[in-house]
Formats: C-alpha cells, sequence, structure tokens
C-alpha cells in the first residue's frame, strides 16, 4: 500500500485517539491536515504560492493522458455555528493511471483555495515534486500542477491536495438551505430556524466542493468521508459504513465505496431530517429523508412507495438490477432543479417530493411519481451508463423521459394519461425546434464546450425531441426488438460511456437478430444531427407526398431532409409504415382517396413530423371532428388541432382553417382535445390580448368551453371531483377557460369559494385539487384584500403544496401596483425563497397585467436573476409581437451579460420575427372570424 494511500487509515486512528482521550473544543481542520501530512512522511510543499491565470490551454477538455481510478475525499462543512460560518474545508486524494508521460497534471478546481499539493508514484511510494500550481480561471477551470519530473506512461500515482471553500447561498455546488422547525436548537433558545448543507453538482459544479477530473467520461471511485455537528446525519451516494464521535460537537461518517461514476453525480447532505420506509420492504434499502414533522405525519410515504415499485419496473424491464443496496430521497427546501439523480442520494425540491392529505391536490401524486420515475431511469441511464460528453446529454435526458411515461402507466394505470404525457412532450419540442436558431438533438462535441454551452443542451429538444425519437424509433423496429437493443446497450456498457452511435449498433444488432431490415445509423443520424423536422404534405386526390423542413419563419432556405416512416389509416390502419426517403415529390397509392373517404397519416403520432393535407381532406378530417371524433384515434384529434395551428403560424393554410379546428370542441368532453386546442389558443391569446381581438376571442372561448364547465358543475359546486383523473384534468381547465375568459357563472363561483374561506377563521372548504385555479381566478377578480389575505396564508403556511399554490396565485391579480409590489419581493430571501425568483417572476410575466413589469425588472435586476436567466428570458419575451419590443429584445441581447441565456435570448429575437410578421398578416382575418362567430351567436 503506497504511503499516500494511508491517509484514510492515519485520520481514523486520529479520530479514536480523538474520542478515547475526551478532547473537547473543535478541531482544526489545520491540524487535521497536519497529521495527514506527517503521517505520509513526505517532503514539504513547494513555498511559491499558487498564481491564477486567464490564459487557456488551446481546448476546453481535459487531456486524456492521466485517467482517474478513485477518489478519497474529506470533507468538513462548517454552518450554523455560532458566529454562523459557512465554510467548507477538506482533502482529496485522487489515483490515476499514466497512459501517456506527461510533466503536468491538469484537473479542474473553481473557486477553491488549493494548498499542499503532493503526488506520489504509488508504484514505488516515492514523490515526485511540483514545481507549480495555476489555477485558470473561467471558461477553463483548470488546475494546472506543473512537476519537476515526467510522470511515466503505464504507472499508477496519486495526488493529494487541501482546500477549502465557501457554502453557496444559492442552490448549487455545496450550498446551504434552511427551513422552520418547532424545537429549539438547545435548552432556552428560541430560534426555530434550521441550517442544512446539501450538493448539487450537474453539470459542471464538482469541481467547487472538490478538485477532480470533472467530465463525465472520467468515472471513478468514490470513498467519502464527513465530518459534521453530533446532532446531524450525514448521507452520500453510497452506504454509511461508520460513524465516530469526535468530541461534543463533531462526530466523522465514513461511507462505503461507490460505484464507479461521473464526477456530477457526486452528492452529500448534512441535516437533522428523519426518514421514511416503504410499507412493504424489498431488496433495495429505500429511505425518504424530510423535515421531521414531514415524516411524522406521513408526508413521504407516497413517495417511498411508489419508488419501490419504480424500481422494481425499471430492474424487470431491463433485466439489470439496481446496482447499490440503498436508494436514499432527500426533500429539500431548496434546490436549484426540480430533482437530481445522484447514485444513491436522489435530491428533490421538497414540493415535488411531499404528499399531504387533505391539502395536495389528489393530481399531485402523478407530479410526485412522474418526476421519481424520470430520477429512477437515471439510475440506469445516466448513472449505470452515461454519456462521453455533454452533446449527448439526451441519451441520458431523452431516455429518462420516454421510460418514465411508461413506467409511470406501468405502475399507477389509474392516471391514465400516457397519452397526454407524450403530447404534451411531443408539442414542446415541436414549438422549440420549429425556429432556425434550434440545434441538433446531437451536435458535434466541439460545439459544446463551457459551462453555459453545456447548461444550454438542458432544454425541450433534449429532454423532449430525444424522448420523440426512441419512441419513433422503437415504432419502426417494433417494441420488442428495441427493447432487446436496449438491454444489451445497458448490460455492455454498464459503469461506462457512450454516444450515440454506440445506440445505434446495439439496436442495428437487436434489428438483426430479429431479422430486420432497417438501417438505423442511416435512418436515425438526420433526425439527431439536424435540426428541426419535417412537414409531410399530402395530396389525396393524386397521392401525391413530399416533405420540407418546418420553420416558422419561412425566409431561410433549407434543403434539409429526414426518412421518414408514416402510418396512415382511413377505414383501418396500415400494417407497416410506408417510407418518404428523398426531398422529391412521388406518389403513393395509399394516399389516394378514391370514395370520397378522409385519409390521415401520423395515426398515433408515432413520428416527429407534422402533416398537410389538400384542403378537400383537411374539411373532411374536420367534419368528422365534428360529428362522429370518435371515429378518429385520440391522439391525432389533439394532433390534427396543433398541426392546423402551426401551419398556420408557418403561413402553411389560412387561419380560417385553424380556428375551424376547434368549433368540435363545443361538444367535447375528453381531456387530451381540449387540452391540445386550448394549448393552441394560447399563442392567439399571447398575440391577441392587448388588442382589439381580446374583446370577440374571449367571447368565443366563452362560448364554446360554457358545455364543458357545465358538463362538471355539480361537482364543482359543491366543491368535489369526479374519481378519473383525465376528467379531474378537464375539470380544472375547464374552470381555468371559463374564469378567464370572463363566464359570469364561473367567475361568480370561484369569487364566491374564496369568500367564504376569507370569512371561515381558516377553515378552507375548496378542494385541495380545485384551490389552485380558484385561488387564481378569484385573485384575478379581486383586490387589494383579497391579495393581502392570500400572502398571509403564504407566509404562514407549513403545508408546502398550500404554499406553492398560494405563490402562484399571488401573480393572478391583474391590479398593476400589486404586481409590482410582488416583484420587489422577490428581491427579498425573508419574503420569497431565492429558489422560488425565477418561477415567481415567470409567473408575474405570464399575466398580461404583469408581463412589461417582468421584463423591465429582469433588466433591472439581471444580476440577480441570472440563475434563472433561460426561464426568465424565455417568459418575458413570449408576447412580443412589435418592432419596438424587437428593439428593445436586441438591445438587452447586445448589451447584457448573457451567460447560459445567449441561445434563449437568439431565439427570442427569431420568435419574435416570427410574430411581428405573423400578426401583421393575420390581425385582420382573425379579428374577422372571431367577431364573425359573436354575430352568429
Amino acid at each position: 500500500m503506497s504511503k499516500a494511500s494511508a491517509v484514510s487509515k492515519a485520520v481514523a486512528g486520529t479520530f479514536v485517539l480523538l474520542t478515547v482521550s475526551a478532547i473537547a473544543g473543535i478541531i482544526t481542520m489545520v491540524i487535521f491536515y497536519e497529521i495527514e501530512i506527517s503521517e505520509m512522511n513526505v517532503t514539504s510543499p513547494p513555498m511559491m504560492p499558487s498564481t491564477t491565470t486567464t490564459s487557456l490551454p488551446p481546448v476546453l477538455r481535459l487531456p486524456r493522458d492521466l485517467i482517474p481510478q478513485s477518489y478519497e475525499i474529506f470533507l468538513w462543512p462548517d454552518f450554523n455555528s455560532p458566529n454562523q460560518t459557512m465554510l467548507f474545508i477538506g482533502n482529496s486524494t485522487v489515483s490515476f493511471h499514466c497512459v501517456q508521460g506527461t510533466k503536468a497534471i491538469y484537473l479542474h478546481s473553481s473557486d477553491l483555495i488549493i494548498s499542499d499539493p503532493v503526488v506520489i508514484n504509488k508504484n514505488n511510494s516515492k514523490e515526485v515534486n511540483v514545481s507549480s500550481v495555476i489555477n485558470h480561471l473561467y471558461p477553463s477551470n483548470f488546475l494546472e500542477i506543473q512537476l519537476e519530473e515526467t510522470l511515466e506512461e503505464g504507472v499508477n500515482y496519486s495526488l493529494f491536495l487541501a482546500f477549502k471553500g465557501d457554502i453557496n447561498q444559492s442552490p448549487y455546488a455545496m450550498f446551504i438551505s434552511t427551513y422552520v422547525k418547532g424545537a429549539p436548537v438547545y435548552e432556552g433558545n428560541q430560534d426555530t430556524e434550521r441550517f442544512l448543507v446539501a450538493t448539487t453538482l450537474e453539470p459542471t459544479y464538482a469541481r467547487k466542493v472538490f478538485p477532480c477530473f470533472d467530465e463525465p467520461d472520467m468515472k471513478a471511485v468514490f470513498h467519502v468521508t464527513i465530518i459534521h455537528r453530533t446532532d446531524t446525519q450525514a448521507l452520500g451516494n453510497a452506504e454509511l459504513r461508520e460513524s465516530n464521535v469526535i468530541d461534543d460537537n463533531w462526530k466523522v461518517t465514513y461511507f462505503h465505496p461507490t460505484p464507479k461514476m461521473s464526477t456530477y453525480l457526486f452528492a452529500f447532505t448534512v441535516s437533522e431530517f428523519t426518514f421514511t420506509e416503504p410499507s412493504t420492504p424489498g431488496r433495495v434499502d429505500i429511505k425518504t429523508y424530510a423535515r421531521p414533522d414531514a415524516i411524522r405525519a406521513g408526508h413521504a410515504q407516497y413517495a417511498t412507495d411508489i419508488a419501490e415499485k419504480i424500481l422494481k419496473f425499471y430492474e424487470k424491464y431491463f433485466g439489470i438490477d439496481y446496482q447499490q443496496k440503498n436508494l436514499t430521497q432527500i426533500a429539500l427546501p431548496d434546490l436549484r432543479a426540480p430533482a437530481m439523480e445522484n447514485w444513491g442520494l436522489v435530491t428533490y425540491q421538497e414540493g415535488r417530493l411531499l404528499y399531504e392529505e387533505g391539502v395536495s391536490s389528489l393530481l399531485h401524486k402523478e407530479d410526485i411519481a412522474s418526476i421519481i420515475a424520470h430520477e429512477l431511469a437515471h439510475q440506469w441511464f445516466g448513472n449505470l451508463v452515461t454519456m462521453k460528453w455533454w452533446n449527448d446529454i439526451w441519451l441520458n435526458e431523452g431516455f429518462a423521459t420516454y421510460f418514465s411515461i411508461l413506467a409511470l402507466d406501468c405502475v399507477e394505470p389509474s392516471f391514465q394519461l400516457k397519452e397526454w404525457h407524450i403530447m404534451s412532450n411531443l408539442h414542446t419540442a415541436f414549438e422549440h425546434d420549429a425556429l432556425a436558431s434550434s440545434h441538433p438533438l446531437s451536435p458535434l462535441p466541439e460545439d459544446i464546450q463551457g459551462t453555459f454551452e453545456i447548461e444550454g443542451m438542458f432544454d425541450s429538444i433534449t429532454y423532449f425531441k430525444g424522448a420523440a425519437l426512441l419512441r419513433m424509433l422503437a415504432d419502426i423496429v417494433s417494441e420488442t426488438t428495441f427493447t432487446k437493443g436496449i438491454k444489451m446497450y445497458l448490460l455492455d456498457f454498464k459503469f461506462n460511456n457512450t454516444d450515440q452511435d454506440d445506440l445505434w449498433k446495439y439496436i442495428q444488432k437487436a434489428v438483426y437478430e430479429d431479422n430486420g431490415h432497417t438501417d438505423v445509423a442511416k435512418v436515425m443520424n438526420a433526425w439527431t444531427k439536424q435540426i428541426g423536422y419535417p412537414v409531410i404534405t399530402i395530396n389525396t386526390t393524386n397521392g401525391e407526398i413530399y416533405q420540407k423542413h418546418f420553420l416558422f419563419n419561412d425566409s431561410p432556405k433549407s434543403n434539409l431532409w429526414w426518412e421518414v416512416p408514416i402510418r396512415v389509416m382511413s377505414n383501418a390502419p396500415k400494417s407497416s409504415p410506408i417510407w418518404l426517403t428523398s426531398s422529391n415529390k412521388v406518389q403513393k397509392d395509399e394516399f389516394i382517396s378514391r370514395k370520397g373517404e378522409w385519409i390521415l397519416a401520423n395515426v398515433n403520432c408515432t413520428g416527429y413530423y407534422r402533416v398537410n393535407y389538400n384542403s378537400e381532406n383537411w374539411e373532411r378530417l374536420l367534419t368528422q371532428l365534428q360529428t362522429n371524433p370518435g371515429k378518429i384515434p385520440l391522439m391525432n384529434r389533439g394532433q390534427l388541432v396543433d398541426d392546423a395551428f402551426n401551419l398556420a403560424r408557418a403561413k402553411l393554410v389560412e387561419v380560417a382553417l385553424a380556428l375551424n379546428s376547434t368549433c368540435f370542441l363545443q361538444d367535447e368532453t375528453e381531456f387530451l382535445p381540449w387540452k391540445l386546442a386550448v394549448r393552441n389558443l394560447e399563442y392567439f391569446v399571447l398575440m391577441f390580448d392587448r388588442s382589439e381581438v381580446n374583446g370577440p376571442m374571449q367571447a368565443y372561448l366563452r362560448q364554446q368551453v360554457k358545455g364543458l364547465y357545465n358538463f362538471f358543475r355539480n361537482y364543482t359546486d359543491n366543491s368535489t371531483v369526479p374519481e378519473d383523473h383525465s376528467l379531474q384534468h378537464n375539470q380544472i381547465l375547464a374552470i381555468e377557460v371559463a374564469c378567464s375568459n370572463g363566464l359570469p357563472e364561473c367567475l361568480e363561483m370561484a369569487t364566491n369559494m374564496f369568500a367564504v374561506w376569507m370569512d371561515s377563521n381558516g377553515t378552507n372548504q375548496i378542494h385541495p385539487n380545485l384551490r389552485s385555479v380558484i385561488y387564481c381566478q378569484a385573485l384575478a377578480a379581486g383586490g387589494k384584500d383579497e391579495w393581502d389575505f392570500a400572502w398571509d396564508k403564504f407566509q404562514s403556511a407549513s403545508d408546502t403544496s398550500e404554499k406553492e399554490q398560494l405563490r402562484q396565485a399571488l401573480s393572478c391579480t391583474k391590479k398593476i401596483w400589486l404586481l409590482n409590489r410582488y416583484l420587489e419581493y422577490t428581491l427579498n430571501p425573508e419574503k420569497i425563497r431565492r429558489m422560488d425568483v425565477g418561477p415567481t417572476i415567470r409567473d408575474i410575466a405570464q399575466n398580461v397585467a404583469g408581463q412589461a413589469l417582468a421584463w423591465n425588472f429582469i433588466r433591472a435586476h439581471w444580476a440577480y436573476v441570472q440563475w434563472d436567466s433561460i426561464m426568465l428570458v424565455k417568459a418575458v419575451t413570449r408576447r412580443f409581437s412589435t418592432p419596438f419590443e424587437l428593439a428593445e429584445l436586441e438591445r438587452f441581447g447586445a448589451e447584457y451579460p448573457l451567460g447560459a441565456a445567449t441561445m434563449a435570448v437568439q431565439q427570442a429575437i427569431e420568435q419574435t420575427q416570427v410574430n411581428i410578421q405573423w400578426v401583421s398578416e393575420n390581425k385582420d382575418s382573425v379579428l374577422e372570424w372571431f367577431e364573425n362567430f359573436v354575430e352568429r351567436v
């Protein structure tokens, strides 16, 4: 055993000695380091100080001459101490293999003060002297350690480094979070505020916690030790091995080694949280941690039980067991993303994991199960098998999105929302991928280098286009063949890294084994390496069909084309797809309407493309929707509306056709068609709710939704809900559309229910399912009294579901001064948690009365809100449709440090240009269509 690897034993011995001797007081890490170094019997580190430089190596990727094997990491976060320091200190020993001789070690470090570098040749236990340590600033964040002699090829080495840094106030890297607990910290102390420390390291924040080879394909095993206060518990990726008391204040916790994994999956927490276990424990030790009062109340039980069911589903589906003995979930008061899939320690925003009977909406279980299914899918796609580089992050997120829908449908079939999740994801991807400023699903690695570029990849293209293309591929080769290929892919690459070419090879292998003929890479590369998707135009009179790159702004000429699988039906679906394999016009008999029957392409929306038809076929399909919609598959009923509206936005069909496609809603009660129609009408609302079109448009929507509102009225007026989950969703949708468009009976219902609550001395009779929509509509119709009442309830609420519903509802008021005050509140963490700043501003921007306020606010406070910059840019610019707004946006893009929002601003500029042109060309015809409808009624 090398001297460097003896560090952990030396420390363990030190702790035992301290415990036995009962040494009082807080042990400083300075002594801790001195003991470690003295045990190693090495020469003194170089006296020259480390330097910082912005000069960069030629590329932002680490060289591949050194390959990490394992880390020994010691961390001591010091928080909640009497002087309220928010610091951490620690050290790490990384063992690595030299594959090519070098005199320099490059790894990553950011915002850390590094000291005491020691390099050891593990083959002979001799020290390699360090000549200098150079810290490179962003964008590389390289820590460059120059050596006095060359590391030898084929030899194993270790690098010891001591470091210290700040615990962040914002939820990234290692961060502090607070919550309120009813019991005092110690006798006589009435302070109920509690602190915890947690980490979130994806994509490039491990380097802010410890120096490391912070790239996804540089996997290693982690041996972790945490020093923490005696009244807290440390959790990590792996099982706890042992925990020993150091003195009255501190103890040390050792964890078993982790699986071989990427640095971004490293995680730990230190808190006073307690846990719950599944009602029926299984092979894996599953625990869910949360605030002690939430655990006592049983709020984490559903998340724990459903996690066990989902884990078993994945193990059976993939044929590979979950690779650890423990699976810990923890509900954090603060977290940047809704959740993070750290291997063995999955972190969630508190409101995404806890379910509170009588307070949470019944539908909140869907959200909890869905997000757990997504994160647990990552335990295979992302953790077990990881993409080589961030340009292929869709191999993580696309798979997790795709399989979470399958898992949810299996473990909670009563939710009945598989089709909705598929369509929602598909249309979100469609909208963003219809811009020339979109990006390929799998761009070139050299195009994704710095942290901002990497973070920009976490978007709807990666998540939702990725999932849609996997669904299309499964339909092409068959579900059975697809599943076989996925199982082989996971088995052969476990604990390693892949790119999309590896995926194609394994699906191809399964195709050949099942006697198929699809050339997987040839078909799929066009879909993943090019931006966008096609619109397929079909003439049913002569069977002519062709494809064209679909863009909202058709001014840039595009020669892109794809190999397109098309499933078609009239009276009965065809058994296999028809292929369109060129950009030329071709004729296919299958698309000819010989007896005046309608033709429907892309049955069940398995293909990632839109479909346009000749006017006669459109008329037949819309007539079918109005007379007997059940003849058309449910998903296609929604897709026809979505295609019509988006083809109108791209000026490929008349806007009247799109609006005509919604006429059938008057008699429709299914959730999916209604939801997709409302989603598409939202674009018209965004473009015209500040113009004279708004009045007639609202009159039309009132008329269309009246039947749906009355369908649920008996439930709604009695504050009850139907049993069917899909109907529950549609009841909420009916209230939202009816009230927001001024249906008198809806407004009366919402305001009366809210007024009863205000006068009830705290008893809330509104059904948990309906609270969010009724709170919002009551505040929109009300004034200061209603807003102040909701604000007081928000401040005093201890239930996460209720607090979130109230936070969102406060943004619904139409009083500009109240919205402005609410925006100012976001600058005060005592009023609005840092995690909720972005979502609150986004919610205000969605309100027509608050959009301009929010736009001005983010520019005035860009440094404070920039953490949520991508979300906020998209939110505040959705209504932009005038040359003045475009000029302001372009000035913003030129003058502000955009960082990760660079691509979002480019896309917003392009979308605003599209909006300006579309509004100028269609406003009059849209107004005329709605006015004609009002006159007919």
